[in-house]
This record gives C-alpha cells, structure tokens and sequence, in this order.
C-alpha cells in the first residue's frame, strides 16, 4: 500500500487492547497528569506533521495549560508508533492542546496552526511522507469549527497570493473520534532530547493581524 493512500478499514491494523501509554504520566513540563482537569479550559486537536516540535510550539505559549500527543482520524486501536508509521492505521501525528480561552484565544491558537506549517502538502510536510503527516484539525466546540473554518479560508487567500496551492487540512468535529495517546517516549520529546529532530515547515505566510 502507498503511504500517501489512506488505508480502508477493512485493511488497517488490528491494532491492541491496552493503550501504550501507561497512566499516570505527568508532563515533563508543566507537572501536571495528562489525564488532569482543567475547569473552564477547551480543548483542541491539531495535526500537522511531526508532532514533536509541534507540540512545544504550543507549550510555549501563555494561557495553553498542557499539552500531549497521540494518535488520531485513524482504525486502529491503541496503536503504536511504529503501526503509525506504516500507514496502515489512518491515523495523523496530532498534538491534543487544552488552553484558557480568557488568557489565550481560539484564533491565537489557530494562527500558530496555521502559520507554522505548510498546510497545502497532503499527505507530508517537507521530507516527512505518508497520512500520518497529513494537516487536520479535530474541534471540541461549534466557535472552534466556525474560528477555524474563517481562517483557513483568510489563509488561502494569503497563500495563494505567494503561489501557494489549495490548503489540504481538514476540519471536523472531534466527536466520536478517539485520540489515542502516543507512547512515554514522544510525550514532550524535546524537553527530553532538547537537539531532536524539529523540522520547522512553515511557508512564510502570515495571517492578517486584527
């Protein structure tokens, strides 16, 4: 099967019974457990290719409260990294971002998306090839939906003015799709390995400022 195809169901790996992600495990950064609760935050989920220089992109940020990744928009269950990699489980490297909407809005997290990857590659970004490296965004909430929805369309018109393509990310509704958790090891990588690789794929172009 190619890489850049995304596999069927009937094809995809069967994938395990237990998550790979053995709980609690507390953020590398912030301290706190990825299964704490955050009164008052929301949640999104944003694919966009490696997700390990990704997710400190937003851990760096005032008002985002944690960060983890994980699998997502995939068949298989509890998958592993190296199922992922294959192509054969459908899912997308994807950062689950839990922020304060008073400290930090939708549209600043989106524009951080946005802006700092190439959202007009498919399947890749950059030397990274295949679904898992496809740009896609999961919301939590209806303002999420319609804030990302406006963006991308302001956004292509920025692109497209720089000879950019059509923006291939996808935006839907996190319901009844299920993040996974990736392994131990990918959790705040770059805070464990501060000289990992973190290809950096954004294009240059910038979202309009209010």
């Amino acid at each position: 099967m190619n890489n850049n195809e995304m596999v069927s169901p009937d094809n995809a790996l069967p994938g395990g019974r237990t998550p790979v992600l053995e709980m609690p495990f507390f953020h590398r950064v912030t301290g706190d457990r990825l299964d704490h609760s955050f009164p008052g935050s929301e949640t999104i989920y944003l694919a966009m290719g490696c997700f390990w220089g990704a997710e400190k992109l937003f851990w760096n940020n005032d008002g985002v409260l944690q960060t983890a990744v994980g699998y997502m928009g995939g068949f298989t269950p509890n998958p592993t990294y190296r199922e992922v990699c294959t192509g054969r489980t459908g899912h997308a490297e994807t950062v689950r971002v839990t922020y304060d909407p008073t400290r930090i809005s939708t549209e600043e997290i989106l524009t951080l998306f946005m802006e700092n990857h190439d959202p007009t590659q498919g399947m890749r970004q950059g030397n990274d090839v295949g679904t898992q490296y496809r740009s896609a965004i999961w919301c939590t909430t209806t303002e999420q939906f319609m804030t990302a929805t406006t963006l991308r369309g302001s956004f292509q018109a920025n692109l497209l003015n720089a000879g950019y393509g059509e923006i291939t990310t996808t935006i839907s509704m996190a319901n009844g799709v299920e993040f996974f958790l990736a392994e131990a090891e990918h959790q705040q990588y770059l805070e464990d390995n501060p000289f990992g690789y973190c290809p950096v794929h954004a294009t240059g172009v910038c979202l309009a400022r209010a």
